[in-house]
């Protein structure tokens, strides 16, 4: 039998016992002492009755003797004043009888407001010591409560530690934990101490069958079920099962987690639990729920995330973190072994028509579908990965450049020969393109394994899609990507240090040789004072997005310059600004150069922006309306490189530009190239019969020149007539 713990502490009942003893005396003595008082009272009154009787008739005997008048008056009236002050005397003896008689009943109402008080404050002193006895219980449970990882992680085992603190208070024979998971009940049984093996059976099944009824479950639900044994516990005969007792607490759901159940205790007792006992143990399962279902609840949502940080929730592949990981322990590994290892990277072609056309959960469905074709082709100790997107890579271990291609071809051709379903019963197929690289043939750090795979995917791109790239392919491109990159950064820094500065060519008038106007060209200056052009840098500012920045360096100096030409009583001169092609998009040049104009006190119509041909016909329709911003604003405007398109002819009718610069490919061929100077000389008269000033660039020598004089070109550039400089010449 289970001894319950006194919740009571040790001696309140007997303290409270004795003083209520103490004030029973105290009535009792009262009652001996009234009863004294009442009989000596009566004793009193008694005799003072006697006393005046004999007083009286010792008065009226008197005057029946044969005394003189004066000597019959003065005795009388010396008893006569006797009888008087015992008259007063028994007045005055009721009234102080009166009042002990109320002192007494007053008294005896007192003592028992106090004893009935003493009472009531015992009671309460008594419930306050339980609840200070409660919380330092619970305390003693909670400093056992320190929650860190490794306890979350093996939670079965902390609670063991904790309910050895409980079992010290209130010494249960077994402590189980119910959750409802995932249509599956799992059961947790902690035995404190060794119990017959039909005792731990009968308690399996009785607490299945309950926890399935209590948490409504089907009948049929899985059962997982766990048992434990508290170490340092001995059992003890509980008898039959059906004896056993429970208190239970629910477990709510624990922040959305959908983790339900129940927790309990189970002992076997003789004795009822007091409403006291029931509530501290209670209060302590309470405790309970807390940490056991929060542990629990964050031992499931580490363990998400600790699966979630390695794998692609969507598809289940591994993601770019592990493939990261795993291709460091590869090239070490290889390299130790001295191994040949591929990777292949695949890119859906088009995907994005998948998601536009169908929906994006179609194109969840086609990204799943395919990492499980992935699967289904991959031996047991490749990694298949979702890199992101529609990209997969695939670390194919101990795998040379052939059995790569071989791989690489066979996700191909099965990947092309998949049929996908849209939710609306349409049918359809996508391809891939592979890129391949291997190590350590070509490539053994990761980094240039990675570029080199990036790069076959692009020339896999590049040649039609749905096809292979090899790093053999496009070695050169490695070097190059590597030196866009260090331009990029080199071109961000001379940004931020202001060391892009404009330097000017000159524009001559043909006819006159007269200076009209320069070009503002962007130079570099290196912290060493060299001169670096920024042509350079052309395909860098174009990839990495730095065009705005430099453009708007270039516009603010070259205006600045223009204003201290003018300050200075020179003649004004045009300015021709190039213009990255982002900034037909409408990213607020042209606001940016009004205002600046506005503050400078420089017309608009001394400015003509350039953009190349290539970049000006890519994108008509924003061509259109810049143009039409840029002359509402007052600015002019320069198509650059004219004739390098296969359609000149045809933008010259559809856009209006100011000037035409002739691409100086074909001018500084002129004396030397029949072909070159028939081209220069149409497309002269083409821009004069259209009204449009045209610009020679390139020219280089005297003979040049001439003949661009005799072709009727307008004006002309180039280093015969001056080379870019600092400032405005």
């Amino acid at each position: 039998m289970t001894a319950i713990v006194p919740l009571l502490p040790e001696g309140q009942e007997a303290m409270r016992q004795r003083v209520l003893e103490n004030f029973a005396a105290l009535f009792e003595n009262q009652t001996r002492n009234r009863r004294f008082a009442s009989s000596v009272t009566e004793m009193t009154q008694s005799t003072h009755v006697e006393l005046l009787d004999g007083l009286r008739q010792a008065i009226d005997q008197i005057g029946k003797l044969k005394l003189s008048a004066e000597e019959r008056a003065a005795i009388t009236s010396g008893l006569s004043r006797s009888v008087a002050r015992c008259e007063r005397l028994d007045r005055t003896l009721n009234l102080l009888l009166d009042e002990r008689r109320r002192k007494w009943q007053q008294n005896a109402r007192d003592l028992q407001q106090a004893m009935l008080e003493f009472d009531r404050t015992s009671r309460n002193l008594a419930g306050t010591l339980l609840e200070k006895d409660l919380l330092e219980r619970q305390s003693q449970v909670l400093e056992t409560i320190v929650l860190s990882h490794e306890k979350v992680t093996q939670w079965k085992a902390f609670v063991q530690e904790v309910l050895l603190g409980f079992h010290d208070y209130f010494p249960f024979d077994l402590f189980f934990i119910a959750f409802a998971e995932e249509n599956a009940l799992s059961l947790y049984i902690y035995y404190m101490g060794t119990f017959p093996q039909e005792v731990k059976d009968a308690a399996r099944n009785n607490l299945s069958r309950d926890m399935v009824a209590h948490l409504r479950l089907p009948a049929d639900v899985a059962l997982d079920i766990e048992e434990f044994q508290v170490p340092g516990r001995r059992g003890r005969d509980v008898g039959s099962i059906e004896n056993i007792r429970m208190i239970t607490v629910p477990v709510q759901d624990i922040e959305a987690s959908n983790l339900a159940g129940l927790l309990g205790i189970a002992y076997a007792s003789m004795d009822d639990l007091t409403p006291q006992e029931s509530s501290v143990i209670h209060s302590i399962l309470a405790v309970m729920v807390m940490v056991v279902g929060s542990s629990k609840a964050l031992n499931r949502t580490l363990s998400e995330l600790e699966y979630y940080s390695t794998h692609d929730p969507l598809t289940g592949l591994h993601n770019r973190r592990y493939f990261n990981e795993i291709l460091g322990y590869e090239v070490g590994r290889s390299e130790r072994h001295k191994h040949q290892f591929s990777i292949l990277m695949l890119d859906l072609d088009d995907f994005k028509d998948v998601n536009d056309t169908y929906g994006h959960p179609c194109g969840d469905r086609v990204l799943q579908q395919v990492a499980e074709r992935m699967r289904s082709i991959m031996r047991n100790g490749d990694l298949a990965t979702r890199i992101g997107g529609d990209e997969f890579a695939i670390i194919l271990v101990e795998t040379g450049a052939d059995g790569a291609m071989i791989v690489a071809e066979k996700l191909r051709t099965e990947l092309r020969q998949m049929t996908f379903e849209s939710e609306e019963g349409r049918r359809f197929h996508v391809t891939t393109s592979i890129g391949v690289v291997t190590y350590p043939n070509d490539a053994r750090s990761l980094s240039d394994l990675m570029a080199g795979v990036d790069l076959g995917l692009y020339r896999a791109k590049e040649l039609g899609k749905d096809g292979i790239g090899t790093l053999e392919s496009v070695e050169d491109r490695i070097q190059a990507s590597r030196l866009t990159r260090d331009y990029a950064e080199k071109l961000r820094l001379s940004l931020r240090e202001g060391r892009v500065v404009p330097f000017y060519q000159r524009i001559i008038d043909v006819r006159t040789g007269e200076p009209i106007a320069c070009e503002t060209l962007a130079r570099i200056v290196e912290p060493d004072g060299r001169t670096l052009s920024a042509g350079m840098f052309i395909e860098t500012i174009e990839k990495y997005g730095l065009g705005r920045d430099l453009d708007r360096t270039i516009i603010d100096q070259a205006l600045r310059a223009a204003r201290a030409r003018l300050d200075s009583g020179q003649a004004p001169f045009r300015l021709f600004i190039n213009l990255s092609a982002q900034e037909i998009q409408g990213r607020g040049i042209l606001g940016y150069a009004e205002q600046l104009c506005a503050e400078l006190g420089i017309p608009p119509s001394v400015i003509v922006f350039e953009i190349l041909e290539r970049d000006a016909i890519g994108d008509m329709t924003h061509m259109r309306k810049f143009l039409s911003d840029l002359r509402k604003k007052g600015f002019l405007f320069a198509l650059d490189d004219f004739g390098s398109g296969y359609n000149s002819f045809h933008y010259l009718r559809e856009l209006s530009f100011d000037y035409v610069k002739i691409d100086g490919a074909f001018v500084k061929n002129i004396v030397r190239s029949k072909v070159d100077t028939i081209l220069v000389r149409n497309l002269t008269r083409l821009c004069q019969e259209l009204g449009i000033l045209t610009i020679a660039e390139f020219v280089e020598s005297e003979e040049i020149l001439t003949s661009l004089r005799e072709m009727g070109v307008d004006y002309a550039q180039g280093f015969h007539l001056g080379v870019p400089a600092p400032r405005i010449h």
